[in-house]
């Protein structure tokens, strides 16, 4: 259901990192770009009525003043909703993958 709102929102870059096992904050982990503040602002919009609306309870959404980064909390899927400069600068991929762990990317959600 992320996958295909963001798909439905032209998100670019999207890439999904499997948490399962990995880490208790989530189990899937979600990051795309926005072309622009009202982009990202817009995809969150989306996101949180589809997520609500599928019986997720206590979807959070944090960053939705600026709209630089918007973080969607949907409990086992976080998402991570950046501007191009601003994904660019804080670069969460690297965090959470590496040389060692390549399969934490490209999970399916």
């Amino acid at each position: 259901m992320v996958h295909a709102s963001l798909d439905d929102d032209k998100a670019e870059d999207v890439t999904v990192i499997d948490l399962m096992g990995k880490s208790s904050l989530a189990d899937y982990l979600v990051i795309a770009t926005g072309t622009s503040r009202r982009h990202v602002g817009a995809m969150a919009d989306h996101l949180r009525g589809k997520m609500k609306a599928s019986g997720i309870q206590g979807v959070s959404v944090e960053g939705m003043p600026q709209c630089d980064w918007v973080l969607v909390d949907g409990g086992d899927v976080i998402i991570h909703l950046f501007r191009p400069e601003v994904r660019e600068f804080y670069s969460l991929e690297k965090m959470w993958t590496s040389p060692e762990n390549p399969e934490m990317a490209g999970a399916p959600v």
